[in-house]
This record gives structure tokens, C-alpha cells and sequence, in this order.
């Protein structure tokens, strides 16, 4: 039997400064297999090699992968600064009408870091370009050093609003993860419903309201360990059902709020 089809959003690089690639990180690959049970397939997030259609057509759900880039200011109605760090505008092009059309057609998506902050914009949302910054808040980028599980150790709480989507999900309320992000919700969209706060208050998961099918995103790494750890792996077995719901023809996800 056919498994249904993730598309993995893809981010742009350079291989040695050099080569121009379109690349995932094997983790997210690994936890669409091996948790969700559906099979990854990765886009390479450019409008002139893929279009929003061709995507909508072609798989069944998405996952919006983390990314060095961040979404251009300007999607949100604000100035590029040195602290708004890289971007990739193919990948803005490709994400944010994804998001809108999902989110329409009832169609799943898992946001993940940077796809956290896509799916916000998508909405009407803006962005703190460095959350570091603002008064009371901690640092939540990865640590410059250390190996790959240092870096995606978990480091702070994440407590979800009481009988929430994110709280009967988890069976728990509050729930340990990592951060690697630096930046963060400024203003939620439309409709886009914060449900988990990190202790500093930094949104931290957020669905869709309304929305017909899986729409929840988080903001930090749920792909690092992901069949092991307690909290990644409900999301994307949650995730994996709503993606064969889809492509069973019964469309919505049974556990949406």
C-alpha cells in the first residue's frame, strides 16, 4: 500500500561557497518515516521549479522544516535590519501561500522552528527579529559549541493553555524541549491561536482556529530524537494520522481543536 506523501520544505545552500544545493535535514526525513509512516519527499522551495498547485496536487501534507534564512521583514510590512540575519526569498515565495492554501483546503501541516514563524506571517502575523533582546526574555538560539546532542538538549519548559489542542495531545500541560531559534512571534495572526508559552513568555505552539485540518506548529526541534522522545513523538504520530486522513478522502484531522 501507498504511503501518503510529506513534502519537506527545503532550505537553499552553498556547498563550499560554491555549489548551489537544495537541502533537509535527515532527521526531518527520518521522523516522516519512521513516526508519521508516511514517506518523505523533499521540495526544493523555489517558484520557478515547483509551484503551489503542483505541491497541493503531488502530497498529501507538508512539513515547514527549521532553516538558517528567516522570513523576510518585508512579508510582514517591516524593514530588512542586520538583526533580521539571512533569508531566502524562493522559499518565502513557496511557503506562505502554501501555508494560506492549506489552511483553506483543510489539507495538513506540521510548522516547525522557521515553519513555526512561516505559518504566523502566512496568517497576517509579524515577527521580534532577535527575541535575545527584549527585556526579560532568554536566550533561545543553539549554543555556538558542543556536539549535535548538546545542541539540541532540552533546555526550558513549554506549558500549554489547560485542556488545549497541544495539552490533550501531549496527556501532559507542561512538557521540556530544546530552542534553537533567535526569533519569534511579535503579533499572532489571524486566527492563529498561541497554546504554549516557554517560561519567559515566548510562544512556543500554535494551531490554526478553525482550521479543518492539522495545523499545529511549534517552535522548537520536535525532529532531533524524535521516536524516542516523549514530546516529539505525539506530534508526529498526530501528524501522520492527519496526513492518511487526507488521503483517505476523510480530510479532517479526528483530534483538531
Amino acid at each position: 500500500m501507498r504511503r501518503p506523501v510529506v513534502g519537506i520544505i527545503g532550505n537553499s545552500y552553498l556547498i563550499n561557497d560554491q555549489y548551489p544545493a537544495h537541502a533537509g535535514g535527515t532527521m526531518n526525513s527520518e521522523a516522516v518515516a519512521q513516526v508519521s509512516g508516511c514517506l518523505p519527499l523533499l521540495v526544493p522551495s523555489d517558484p520557478q521549479l515547483v509551484s503551489v498547485g503542483e505541491l497541493l496536487d503531488v502530497c498529501d501534507g507538508f512539513l515547514l522544516t527549521g532553516g538558517r534564512p528567516n522570513v523576510h521583514p518585508e512579508e510582514y510590512g517591516e524593514d530588512p535590519t542586520p538583526a533580521h540575519g539571512d533569508f531566502d526569498r524562493a522559499r518565502d515565495a513557496i511557503a506562505l501561500p502554501l501555508v494560506r492554501a492549506c489552511v483553506e483546503r483543510g489539507q495538513p501541516f506540521f510548522g516547525v522552528c522557521r515553519g513555526f514563524q512561516e505559518v504566523n506571517v502566512a496568517m497576517g502575523g509579524t515577527l521580534y527579529p532577535e527575541i535575545r533582546d527584549l527585556p526579560g526574555r532568554m536566550n533561545h538560539r543553539m549554543p555556538p559549541d558542543g556536539t549535535l546532542a548538546e545542541k539540541f538538549a532540552l533546555r526550558h519548559k513549554v506549558r500549554f493553555s489547560d485542556g488545549g489542542v497541544f495539552h490533550r495531545l501531549m496527556g501532559a500541560q507542561e512538557v521540556m524541549t530544546n530552542t534553537l531559534h533567535g526569533q519569534g512571534i511579535k503579533t499572532p495572526g489571524a486566527r492563529v491561536v498561541i497554546d504554549g508559552h516557554a517560561p519567559d513568555g515566548t510562544p512556543e505552539a500554535i494551531y490554526i482556529e478553525g482550521a479543518r485540518g492539522f495545523t499545529l506548529s511549534v517552535q522548537w526541534h520536535p525532529e532531533w530524537q524524535a521516536g524516542a522522545d516523549p514530546v516529539s513523538r505525539p506530534l508526529f504520530e498526530g501528524f501522520g494520522d492527519a496526513v492518511r486522513a487526507w488521503a483517505d478522502g476523510r480530510r479532517a484531522w479526528p483530534r483538531s481543536a
